[in-house]
């Protein structure tokens, strides 16, 4: 059975406000997004029609994660002006705190300068495998997690090497959670394809 809704517009209106009601504009289209080698822009994007304030341009999304510098904004800066550099060039801004490895001095910049952050409760560290800096893939919670069971086995070393006792690791990986507490962070390493994680909490 199909339910049929008739729109009954005020008197006064003329038709092109009627047709406005009848058939509602489509939402803009905006621009691609640029490409991040170790972001997948999972959790820091949002569509806006704020001018960037980095920039000045209305490039119809806005970077919604952490910044790092004092003279840098808090929010309001588009990812374009993240990925070429300027708002890094602007406002002397990381995005990015913590490589947890060692890797070369133009990947650590890549990652700290140009590339988005983490959306993490602690401040957010960033893993690396095989040399080289991995890519984040966003948030994930302990249902996530069956589908990488080589990044499980990274979340149990670390927990296990803490002194937890092996039931009480499992008690706490089956607690993760991607929107709430405790949350893992998934990455892939670009090289040889394996899934790392670490999780935190407030």
């Amino acid at each position: 059975m199909r339910a049929h809704a008739i729109v009954v517009p005020p008197t006064d209106w003329t038709g092109r406000a009627i047709e406005r009601v009848v058939r509602p504009l489509p939402e803009p289209r905006r621009p691609v997004l640029p490409r991040f080698a170790y972001h997948s822009r999972a959790g820091v994007v949002a569509p806006t029609d704020a001018p960037c304030v980095c920039c000045g341009q209305e490039r119809g999304w806005v970077y919604t994660g952490p910044v790092y510098g004092a003279g840098a904004p808090d929010a309001g800066i588009c990812p374009y002006c993240i990925a070429f550099g300027k708002a890094a060039e602007r406002y002397g801004a990381t995005f990015n705190d913590l490589i947890d490895g060692d890797v070369p001095e133009e990947v650590a910049r890549e990652i700290l300068e140009r590339t988005p952050g983490i959306p993490a409760w602690q401040s957010p560290r960033w893993l690396t495998h095989c040399g080289d800096g991995a890519e984040f893939l966003g948030t994930i919670g302990a249902e996530g997690l069956a589908h990488f069971p080589d990044a499980v086995e990274t979340l149990r070393r670390e927990w296990a090497g803490r002194g937890r006792p092996p039931a009480q690791v499992e008690e706490y990986l089956g607690a993760l959670d991607a929107a709430g507490m405790p949350t893992a962070y998934l990455f892939r390493c670009r090289v040889c394809g394996t899934h790392l994680a670490y999780s935190d909490f407030t």
